[in-house]
């Protein structure tokens, strides 16, 4: 392979990671996390939803997660 084609592939290779292979992967760490979480784990979800947040309206009218029902104890 040329330069010529070194260079676009890696930049299509990076937005495919930025735009939908990490907010896939964000998406399921806080369906994951998101009821347990300490207060500096939901920092860190703050800030991954913050950096991802273009991937992340690209996958939200496919990825749609309901919250959990709540469960009220007597």
């Amino acid at each position: 392979m040329t330069v010529d084609l070194i260079v676009p592939l890696l930049y299509l290779i990076l937005a495919g990671a930025y735009l939908l292979v990490m907010p896939v992967i964000v998406v399921f760490y806080l369906k994951w996390r998101w009821y347990t979480a300490s207060s500096i784990e939901r920092l860190l979800m703050y800030f991954l939803v913050f950096f991802f947040f273009p991937g992340l309206l690209v996958l939200s009218p496919v990825l749609n997660f309901r919250p959990r029902r709540r469960t009220i104890e007597a």
